[in-house]
């Protein structure tokens, strides 16, 4: 079956992805959900969870509620929230219950704006789609939504995209990407929903470019780009922990499975210091644009084992979460967690 994991825990779902990209922006996010969903977005899927609160709520849809579909119920609810924080926007985010029974997520967002008088974003996730998918969504609407505004741009600023804990694996990604910015002379980094907040979305516009640092962030910077003409390219800053031991990659035929962005990076540093080839692989997006011949989008378990076990590789760059499905791979192995993958966070 396609997509079954017999080997492997499931990875972060879409819902979780929209919620990571709005975590830190000061509005309210309701998962539109029985309670299981939005329990595991915050007990599993937001590592930020334990060190900062954000106004997370379940729908809680009961079995009625969901058979006959009762927005008026689930607005009534909202506007009840919105009223006691005073949240500046609404997220109304979808998970596999809305998705069965057909919501209309636009009517929602209609709903929603004419009874609470604030901008509402609503994302039609599913639970069975990937958390890069719900996370590129929610970028996009915060944009579209809030980035009204062509303001001059500022050479001193460069806006970063598609930074969450579930790719970056850090939960304060912030300082690696300025320093790295600020050793290139590209000025200072605006992290969209990781420390820059939500004025710093409407003025996004004056960004110098824009740095995708996951796949996640590539829909927005593309609507940026048309919007306002602001140009984009993809970078991410290895660890320092991994990129310490890319030395042992010299002379290895090498495979890096992990979130596209960092794959690259990991493979140019790689070649640089040596390395036979190396590949990239993937279980999520893998842009066109950002490919090279010989990239793989994996799709299943067995996919990874025949990669491994063919023999065109001796040495891998993955999350050691995915041993399991390597086969009888046994070839240098070098750890890169993966959030979404794993829920284990990278060392700095």
């Amino acid at each position: 079956m396609k997509g079954l994991l017999r080997r492997l825990t499931p990875f972060a779902p879409d819902q979780s992805g929209a919620a990571a990209a709005l975590y830190e922006l000061g509005g309210i996010l309701v998962i539109c959900d029985a309670g299981g969903c939005a329990g595991n977005v915050c007990g599993f899927d937001e590592p930020r969870w334990f060190q900062s609160r954000s106004a997370i709520f379940s729908a809680g849809l009961r079995d009625m509620d969901a058979i006959l579909g009762r927005d008026d119920k689930l607005i009534g609810k909202l506007q009840s929230a919105a009223e006691e924080i005073g949240a500046a926007f609404a997220a109304i985010i979808g998970t596999p219950v809305p998705a069965v029974i057909g919501t209309d997520f636009r009517a929602l967002r209609r709903m929603g704006e004419n009874r609470l008088g604030i901008p509402v974003l609503s994302i039609p996730a599913t639970g069975v789609r990937l958390y890069d998918e719900g996370a590129a969504e929610a970028y996009v609407q915060l944009f579209e939504t809030f980035a009204k505004e062509k303001l001059p741009p500022d050479a001193g600023v460069a806006g970063v995209l598609g930074a969450t804990p579930l790719d970056m694996g850090r939960t304060d990604p912030g300082a690696g990407i300025d320093e790295a910015l600020r050793a290139e002379g590209a000025g200072r980094a605006l992290l969209y929903g990781m420390g820059a907040g939500l004025d710093e979305v409407k003025r996004a516009s004056r960004a110098r470019e824009n740095i995708v640092v996951s796949p996640a962030g590539l829909p927005a910077a593309k609507y940026l780009e048309e919007t306002f003409g602001t140009p984009w390219r993809a970078a991410c800053p290895i660890p320092a922990a991994l990129e310490a031991r890319l030395g042992e990659l010299s002379g290895r035929r090498t495979l890096v499975v992990h979130q596209q962005v960092l794959a690259n990076a990991v493979r140019g540093r790689a070649l640089s210091m040596g390395a036979a080839s190396v590949d990239a692989a993937t279980w999520f997006t893998l842009a066109p644009e950002l490919a090279q011949p010989g990239d793989v989008r994996l799709n299943t378990e067995e996919e990874l084992s025949q990669l491994l076990t063919a023999g065109h590789y001796d040495a891998v760059v993955a999350d050691a979460a995915l041993r399991p499905a390597a086969g009888e791979y046994d070839g240098l192995w070098l750890d890169a967690p993966h959030f979404a993958v794993s829920g284990r966070l990278m060392e700095p």
